[in-house]
This record gives structure tokens, sequence and C-alpha cells, in this order.
């Protein structure tokens, strides 16, 4: 499996029985496949969507919105009980080409991509166990 290093962008192979080893990247070391969610930035989000070969989901957020605040841990939760989906932070002030290019016009939003394209989208804060079924229909319709 493809993982792509959010530090350096460096595309590395994992085998899915070393997952559980905590890999860590060949170039710069930094942790692969972290429980928390990864926060990117516009230079290094596109690599990270095209060459990931788990899904991924973004929380398009920022530091001065309330709702963001009370689902940022909800978040954090749903990511570390989910080790087959990618969980990724986009800071929209931070970040402002990545907020123009998926057209992010509110925050909270939550855009789930697999295979480097989107397949669904939620806005407005949720709790992690209301994060967790939202994503599992979405695969499941992605899968389909």
């Amino acid at each position: 499996m493809h993982f792509v290093c959010p530090a350096c962008s460096a595309t590395n192979r994992v085998p899915e029985a070393r997952l559980a080893d905590g890999p860590v990247c060949g170039r710069c070391g930094a942790e692969l496949a972290p429980a928390e969610p990864i926060a990117l930035t516009d230079a290094t989000l596109p690599a990270y969507l095209a060459k990931s070969e788990q899904p991924v989901l973004i929380d398009f957020w920022a530091a001065w919105c309330g709702p963001c605040k009370m689902m940022a841990p909800q978040f954090a939760q749903a990511a570390r009980q989910r080790g087959d989906v990618r969980f990724v932070k986009v800071d929209t002030d931070a970040c402002p080409q990545a907020s123009a290019r998926f057209q992010i016009r509110s925050i909270p939003t939550l855009a789930l991509f697999v295979g480097g394209r989107e397949v669904g989208r939620v806005a407005g804060a949720m709790s992690a166990a209301d994060l967790q079924r939202w994503l599992d229909t979405q695969l499941g319709r992605a899968q389909s």
C-alpha cells in the first residue's frame, strides 16, 4: 500500500501486514500513518490526495471558528478509531488555495476522497459517532 509522507510528500510503499508497526518515511523519518489527524498545507495537500491509496477525510477548519473548535476533539477521536482512513486537517485561513480549489463556503466542512476523487462532503460540526456513521455511508457508496 502506498502512503504519502505528510512532511516531505515522498511516496512510501508499506506492506499491509506492517501497517500496525508504525511505518515511517524512508526519506525523512516522519510517521506515515499516525492515529491523530495530519495538518496539511496548500503545498502538501495535492500530492497527498493524488498518491494516497487509502481514503482521505479532510476537515476544512479555521482557528476563529467556534464549531470547528468544538468538532476538533471529535475528529481526533474518530481518527484514532479508523486506521483505514487518513484524517487530515486543512486550515482555511492558512491555505487559501486549497479552500478555493475545493470551493469551501462554510466551515467546518468535511470532504472525503477515494483515489484522489471527492466522493462525499458535509458541512457543520458533528460528534465522533455521527462522523463514523457518515463515513461508513460514504465509503459504502464509493465502493458500489
